[in-house]
């Protein structure tokens, strides 16, 4: 799946939609990097191809290091499940204009579904070229009718970045009860902010510039085992990274991120964690 050559695509998104972008935007910065974290160039070449002031959404090159911090272990966990299950079906949730699929680039045995609201996908059906195991399905994720156009006759694997937070906490935990009765067995990726973090959201610039809320929070990941998950395991901000990715990144960042882990209510402001069904 390569990116379509296409004219600038202007773009006018509103409040956490506008959130996407930066996290686009700060993949592209990372891409720029020497010694990249995750090398996403498709989301580089997307920017380049967006009529869009990016510079205003706040997204710096230090704090695009919180970007893909985040999404270099759900990559990992997500290539690890398909390795397992080369059969399986990827449900990307609120995809954004993450490049994931590109980054990944699943055998033609897994069909990947992006899902998003229709103004996302026509965007990235726009910029990304369509491939046979790919679908875009264009709509909230939380009208549920769009669950009838996906099979349920093999594993899922569900990935939900930068997601959860943006819904209510009955969304929410609808959403996995759905999705875990959908599928016969699979897993579920997500982040997670806790209560502490949806209250300091104003300190994660981003957002903040973007005019989105947040709204539900999540204190410890073991909570939507009662929705019919497992725990597997988990991540929080102080544990994303490993030495080998540390040492990538710039001496105050590291000092930052090495602080994380001796204040714990500020490193369990964010958890990454994993789950089966």
């Amino acid at each position: 799946m390569k990116l379509l050559g296409v004219m600038m695509e202007k773009v006018h998104f509103t409040e956490e939609k506008a959130t996407m972008l930066a996290t686009l935007y700060g993949r592209a910065l990372d891409s720029r990097e020497a010694d990249p974290v995750l090398g996403d160039h498709a989301a580089d070449e997307a920017v380049r191809q967006i009529d869009y002031d990016f510079t205003k959404l706040g997204m710096t090159r230090d704090a695009a290091v919180s970007v893909v911090l985040r999404a270099k272990p759900i990559d990992d966990w997500a290539a690890e499940y398909l390795a397992a299950h080369p059969d399986a079906i990827v449900l990307h949730l609120g995809c954004g204009m993450d490049t994931r699929f590109q980054r990944l680039a699943p055998p033609e045995t897994v069909h990947w579904y992006d899902v998003d609201y229709p103004e996302v996908v026509a965007l990235r059906e726009k910029l990304y070229a369509a491939a046979p195991n790919h679908t875009n399905i264009g709509t909230s994720v939380v009208d549920f009718g769009w669950l009838d156009q996906v099979p349920s006759d093999r594993p899922a694997l569900i990935v939900a970045e930068g997601l959860t937070m943006y819904l209510t906490a009955d969304e929410g935990t609808e959403l996995v009860r759905r999705l875990v009765a959908k599928f016969p067995s699979g897993q579920l990726i997500c982040d997670l902010f806790s209560k502490l973090g949806i209250k300091a959201q104003k300190l994660n610039t981003p957002v903040r510039k973007s005019g989105a809320t947040l709204i539900w929070g999540v204190d410890n990941p073991r909570e939507l085992e009662r929705y019919g998950l497992t725990y597997v395991s988990s991540l929080d901000a102080g544990h994303w990274t490993t030495p080998a990715v540390m040492a990538r990144v710039r001496p105050v960042t590291r000092l930052q991120l090495r602080m994380l882990k001796f204040v714990p209510p500020l490193a369990k402001m964010a958890h990454i964690a994993r789950y089966r069904f």
